[in-house]
């Protein structure tokens, strides 16, 4: 299983409108593409001096899920234009890492 964090920074009058738009229309976009291997995605949110930043986590069963989500290029970030607009800056690459000790929650 492969965790893939990627980071974007907006301009706290941008900040919301960001957070609107993965949740309205870019995390729903990916999770239509029905994408095997693709388990999750999760978003954090933090402001750090004068920007917010956002960090999405994606989970993937293997680097072949990647690729299908991402292309060949697996670790080329994928950023769609209309967040472009939103974004000041941001990650040109995502990084993946082994989850070696998954969380696991009590029931």
């Amino acid at each position: 299983m492969l965790k893939r964090l990627w980071r974007g920074w907006t301009s706290p009058a941008n900040a919301d409108a960001y957070e609107d738009l993965l949740r309205s229309t870019i995390f729903p976009g990916i999770e239509a593409r029905n994408i095997d291997g693709f388990l999750d995605i999760a978003l954090l949110r933090r402001p750090v001096a004068a920007e917010v930043e956002f960090m999405t986590i994606m989970t993937f069963a293997n680097l072949d899920a990647v690729a299908r989500f991402a292309g060949p290029a697996h670790d080329t970030a994928v950023v769609p234009p209309a967040a472009q607009v939103l974004l000041s800056r941001y990650d040109a690459q995502s990084t993946h890492y082994e989850v070696r000790i998954p969380c696991r929650t009590q029931s």
